[in-house]
């Protein structure tokens, strides 16, 4: 009965949690991060940010990418060849609409942010190609 008590706390914190998080993010923020959606590619507001700072998960805050390792891949999405630190991202295999490919999720989150392709720039060859509704920038404070 103990057990039972617990995987109900436990289910009702996980929905609460859930209702919480639909509250906060906008229709768009929602089908992204927590259906895997695509935004329409160049519509992102983050898309030509030259600034500096750190972009961060909407959901949770995680770092994910700073705009020293942004550039432009002329693809419609923010770009980037590595996440902020090693542990900001994970991956997995998506092989959704018919294409062999390797999403990007927030480590701490789980919440969909992209994919990330073999054809970016040095020094990693890598082009994580990033939703715009999935980040907060976080702009740099001058000194």
């Amino acid at each position: 009965m103990v057990e039972i008590m617990k995987g109900l706390k436990e289910s009702n914190k996980k929905h609460k949690k859930e209702r919480d998080l639909k509250k906060k993010l906008t229709p768009e923020q929602r089908h992204i991060l927590m259906e895997k959606g695509t935004e329409v590619p160049f519509t992102g507001k983050h898309i030509h940010n030259k600034e500096k700072g750190m972009y961060v998960c909407v959901m949770c805050g995680n770092k994910l990418f700073s705009s020293e390792t942004k550039f432009e891949s002329g693809t419609g999405w923010p770009s980037f060849y590595a996440p902020a630190l090693n542990d900001s991202v994970k991956t997995e295999k998506d092989n959704s609409h018919l294409m062999k490919r390797t999403e990007v999720l927030c480590k701490k989150c789980s919440g969909h942010l992209g994919h990330v392709f073999d054809d970016g720039p040095e020094p990693t060859g890598l082009r994580y190609c990033i939703n715009s509704a999935a980040l907060n920038f976080k702009k740099e404070k001058k000194k």
